[in-house]
């Protein structure tokens, strides 16, 4: 284990906060899907509050919160002047903007004041893997 840098246990760390997060920002819309079909105040909603208000809280905020250490740590060590680099922050801008729409509507979801549908929900779920294909692609190929 001799070698072992600062740089790669924090991009190791990096890592596996964006996994974290991901799995929620992927499976609350797929809550929503669920919660969107049962009835205001019933006993199934009140379980689906439970749910996504833990998720949110417990998984993704503090998972969104360490990527950006350690992501800010990352590009300090590398430096800002990549064209690519640019490009993959504006895509985890776009991820970030969307996690806060995912917390609105869980809001909406705990005042009974849901506004979207099943198939909304459905679709807007493909959101975050599309971005982490593009920042995925841009980490690895680099090609700007």
């Amino acid at each position: 284990m001799e070698g072992i840098e600062l740089y790669d246990v924090v991009k190791i760390l990096h890592i596996v906060a964006v996994i974290s997060w991901l799995a929620g920002l992927l499976y609350l819309p797929r809550i929503f899907v669920y919660h969107s079909q049962v009835a205001a105040g019933s006993e199934t909603d009140k379980i689906f509050q439970v749910m996504e208000r833990k998720l949110l809280h417990y998984i993704m905020n503090p998972a969104m919160i360490l990527v950006f250490i350690f992501g800010f740590y990352l590009t300090s060590e590398i430096g800002f002047e990549f064209t690519w680099l640019h490009i993959k922050l504006t895509l985890v801008a776009i991820l970030t903007f969307y996690h806060h729409l995912l917390s609105r509507w869980r809001k909406d979801f705990a005042k009974c004041q849901n506004k979207h549908s099943e198939k909304f929900y459905r679709i807007i779920n493909e959101l975050p893997m599309l971005l982490v294909i593009g920042i995925v692609s841009l980490v690895i190929l680099k090609p700007f």
